[in-house]
């Protein structure tokens, strides 16, 4: 996909925030410090616009941008990160899934995992809930330029199994260095929005 525009249009926590339902929504889940952020930027070809950060556990809200003022991307909170305070970590279970529940104009989630990590008790039960709400789902492997090429083959088919993927598009390959991957997810992305506008 050609980007014309990408621009950051709010956070929210609930619902009434939300901005009004009218583009179909890519949201991107996965653990903190997983790199869903960066896949964003990198997707946009907009460096910064999705707030990066070494310290784990930096998005804390559900992030809202528009892509050509034809879709949306919808940045999760990232989960699993011990050090958030008490009360962050309550909240996000209620309110990730009240978002994948609710949110009529939700077309894809792109759960995204790090591919040197197994999948970790919150990955299942991410993939759970996507199940239970029959969302459609892609997995995207993160960090993939910090193994070797045997190692990324090896890896891919051990959480393709672990996951039980065999009914499901991917894992797809990413990396952040040099675009590894970007293209494939743009096909899935825009095959999910050609057959639900």
């Amino acid at each position: 996909m050609k980007i014309l525009s990408a621009r950051f249009v709010l956070s929210a926590t609930e619902p009434s925030h939300y901005p009004p339902p009218l583009l179909p929504e890519i949201a991107f889940a996965g653990r903190s410090n997983v790199g869903k952020s960066s896949l964003i930027n990198i997707l946009l070809k907009r460096r910064g616009l999705a707030r990066t950060s070494n310290t784990p556990g930096r998005t804390q809200e559900i992030n809202f941008f528009t892509v050509n003022d034809r879709i949306a991307f919808v940045d999760l909170p990232g989960y699993g990160y011990a050090k958030v305070p008490e009360a962050i970590r309550k909240r996000w279970g209620p309110m990730v899934e009240t978002y994948l529940a609710e949110r009529e104009t939700l077309r894809l989630v792109v759960l995204i995992l790090d591919i040197r990590r197994d999948p970790s008790q919150q990955d299942r039960q991410m993939i759970d809930w996507l199940q239970f709400y029959r969302l459609p789902f892609l997995v995207v492997l993160t960090k993939i330029d910090k193994v070797s090429r045997m190692e990324l083959g090896r890896r891919q088919h051990l959480i393709g199994e672990l996951l039980d993927l065999s009914n499901a598009a991917g894992p797809i390959s990413f990396s952040g260095k040099d675009g590894t991957g970007k293209d494939l997810l743009w096909r899935q992305i825009e095959k999910v929005l050609g057959s639900n506008p």
